[in-house]
């Protein structure tokens, strides 16, 4: 008998065929196993085969993910051995590709072995580990097919690599120091400083001497610098013009950054996974100079993921700040020559290596929320892997995803590819490399979408792009609104085929009725929604520089409250501000209004006297989750009539708190009553948690506590975040709703 196989998943570059291979010759099966676009096909005969399929699926290598198998049986043909067929590119584009994973164990230790050929190399890598995503060209993944093409191997190398039974076996980045890639170190002027082990050792003895260095990553370039190094800290701030925004900071082992922060065991076991995100954990008080992660208590760290990364740490006794590679608001930096126009203005000196990044991939962010890992940036190390649907789609979908923290998606039947974070889509350099990366993830799966979708606000640069390409290429363009999107992504990711209550907390949004969204509560399913209630809304005075400035938010509140005596508090304004503002917000002069929970978090910190300007999107949310009190479980008064909440009651309450550090714990409080006395009212058992507010550690937790305990099932975001990083997946579950 013979058994045909068809595998779509994550197969390719993890080992897949090797493990087969071995698999068929223990159970003494004949056949062949072959790469496709689609996936991987097999044909086996023998006496075995259902034992084959079973351990096929239960002992697969660590990293491969099987999406669907399907099998049927034929007459045998005669096959006399096993073996595995030279790949081939015709057909549609199924396969899974991988993202970029951690070095492994097993390399690390060739990579320390002074006895290893590859001791000390820094592009030691195998089928378990390794770049994937930022290297390959095109399907198949085979080296060809990759930036690794220009590279020929030398006869170890290629020896290792067509040997079955060798963990090297296809592992199309294979390398060594005598055929591989090589680093070399360059001053701001471009001149030459050394290569290999030389080059790395003057960029290390530079970090000791306080200097900026730029290192050429998997997926772009770091800006490193010593991290205990105040002086070295606060210059790699001003050169890189990032005010207060918290820098992450990379630990050579759990044991050195234990001496630092106070990692739970779910964040240890976050750092360590294949993936190497930057996990936001507890820092220790004064371990490290306060402008690392300024006015807060966590800082974002995470452990090495290329051999490059452990050899500088090796020899450093510190930790090392390492940042992305760029200017704020800007892409980051991947190519060399990009890097030594533009870096060398920032970095003292320049690591670069001599293999091309394909595409440019920044460092994934998992934070801790509700006892859950959320990403807060799904790029490296999750990037390009897709989030199933709970239906199948009709036609091929592009989603633009929104404007801040963008990710973009292409999707067809019930997968949904999400490409690495883009970053803020508000300038010519982003919306630039936005649209590379929309053709590149394009052309790999060799797509063309059938439909758009995109943000509903009429100035996000992503609606105008998607506009523009509809309309050239005479495609139909839908529109979704952006809490409903918020809401349909976090059912989409957990299957959820029932009505929900969404609750879509967030900074700003746009919303059907003209005004800028953002506390909505919206009873919600794939074909439509019902916005049921939502907090009072209220002027932002400036328009978007009431986003940047909580002290316009609190001014606006105490002049709902109290009108033209508000202007007798003492708040952070000279008097002829107050009067230029008074008078914008009493005639609605560039004062949109919104309901927006994220900016009310925002007037709280700045009635506090803590924050009146925001340096970083949501710098005032994270103040105040940083201040919460678990042991305190009181809150504050509040209103509902009819569809309205009512903040008033609230912001009176706590300017009349004597007790004002106690303040944000009541205030969280009082949100998390507020969620459940809607979702007591609305009756609704399955509720959706979503939006850029629902990164908060202690609101969600509070809303799950209490709403769990009330017999309602909450679910959160996992998969993609709940920032508008998930807006995409969102847009795309939309069209689920039209089928």
């Amino acid at each position: 008998m013979r058994m045909k196989l068809e595998i779509i998943g994550a197969v390719q570059g993890v080992g897949f065929r090797p493990f087969v291979y071995r698999l068929a010759k223990e159970l003494d099966l004949r056949g062949w196993i072959i790469n496709t676009p689609e996936g991987v096909k097999i044909e086996v005969e023998g006496e075995n085969l259902d034992v084959f399929l079973k351990r096929l699926q239960e002992e697969r290598p660590p990293l491969a993910y099987i999406y669907s198998i399907s099998f049927e049986y034929a007459e045998e043909v005669g096959y006399t051995d096993f073996e595995i067929r030279e790949s081939h590119s015709e057909g549609k584009r199924e396969v899974f590709i991988l993202p970029d994973v951690g070095t492994c164990d097993e390399c690390l230790k060739e990579v320390f072995d002074p006895k290893d050929r590859r001791y000390m190399y820094p592009f030691t890598n195998c089928t378990h580990c390794g770049p994937r995503f930022t290297i390959i060209e095109k399907l198949p993944y085979d080296r060809p097919n990759t930036t690794m093409k220009v590279f020929k191997m030398c006869q170890e190398c290629e020896r290792e690599y067509n040997d079955p039974t060798n963990r090297r076996f296809h592992a199309q980045p294979n390398a060594c120091p005598k055929c591989g890639p090589r680093v070399f170190l360059y001053d701001k002027e471009g001149n030459l400083l050394g290569e290999s082990e030389e080059a790395i050792d003057l960029a290390i003895q530079a970090v000791k001497e306080g200097k900026i260095v730029a290192v050429k990553g998997i997926g772009g370039f770091h800006l490193i610098c010593d991290a205990t190094n105040e002086k070295a800290v606060n210059t790699l701030r001003m050169r890189k013009r990032r005010q207060e925004k918290p820098f992450a900071v990379m630990f050579k082992s759990l044991q050195q950054l234990r001496e630092y922060a106070r990692p739970t065991n779910l964040e240890e076991a976050l750092l360590s996974s294949p993936q190497r995100p930057i996990v936001l954990i507890e820092k220790v008080q004064d371990s490290l100079p306060e402008t690392i992660a300024p006015g807060l208590k966590r800082i974002g760290a995470f452990l090495p993921y290329s051999p490059l990364h452990y050899i500088i740490l090796s020899k450093l006794d510190v930790p090392i700040v390492a940042t992305s590679g760029n200017y704020s608001e800007e892409p980051i930096v991947k190519d060399n020559e990009e890097a030594l126009n533009k870096l060398s203005e920032i970095a003292d000196l320049i690591l670069v290596y001599n293999r091309e990044i394909k595409r440019r991939c920044d460092d994934s962010v998992v934070k801790v929320v509700g006892g859950i890992p959320l990403p807060i940036r799904r790029s490296r190390g999750y990037a390009p892997l897709p989030v199933k649907l709970p239906y199948k789609l009709k036609n091929k979908v592009l989603a633009t995803g929104g404007m801040l923290k963008n990710t973009f998606a292409i999707a067809w039947n019930d997968k949904v590819f999400i490409s690495q974070h883009v970053g803020d889509v508000e300038n010519y350099q982003t919306l630039k490399s936005f649209e590379e990366m929309v053709f590149d993830l394009m052309n790999l799966y060799q797509f063309e979408p059938e439909v758009v979708v995109c943000d509903m606000h009429p100035r996000y640069e992503t609606t105008k792009w998607a506009e523009f390409f509809s309309e050239e290429r005479n495609i139909p363009l839908l529109k979704v609104q952006h809490h409903y999107a918020h809401i349909l992504s976090c059912m989409a990711e957990n299957g959820i085929e029932d009505e929900v209550l969404g609750i879509a907390w967030d900074g700003t949004g746009y919303g059907e009725d003209g005004t800028l969204w953002g506390g909505e509560f919206l009873v919600c399913h794939y074909r439509n929604y019902k916005r049921v209630h939502h907090f009072k809304p209220f002027r932002l005075i400036g328009g978007e520089k009431a986003i940047k400035e909580p002290r316009r938010v609190a001014l606006s509140l105490l002049l709902e409250l109290f009108g033209e005596k508000a202007l007798g508090f003492n708040l952070p304004f000279d008097r002829k501000e107050l009067e230029m503002l008074f008078n914008a917000w009493s005639k609605g002069i560039n004062s949109p209004f919104s309901s927006s929970v994220g900016r009310l978090f925002d007037a709280v910190c700045s009635l506090l006297g803590i924050r009146h300007i925001n340096s970083y999107e949501g710098q005032s949310a994270m103040i105040l989750e940083d201040l919460y009190n678990p042991t305190i479980k009181d809150h504050y008064s509040y209103s509902i009539e009819g569809q309205i909440i009512d903040w008033r009651t609230t912001i009176l309450d706590i300017l009349q708190d004597k007790e004002r550090e106690k303040v944000p714990s009541r205030f969280i409080n009082t949100l998390a009553k507020i969620a459940l006395d809607i979702a007591r009212r609305v009756g609704i058992e399955k509720v959706c948690l979503s939006g850029g507010v629902m990164q908060n550690d202690p609101l969600v937790s509070k809303i799950k506590e209490e709403l769990t305990k009330d017999g309602f099932l909450v679910y959160t975001h996992q998969k993609v975040p709940a920032n508008d990083g998930g807006l995409c997946l969102g847009q795309v579950a939309y069209v689920i709703g039209l089928s």
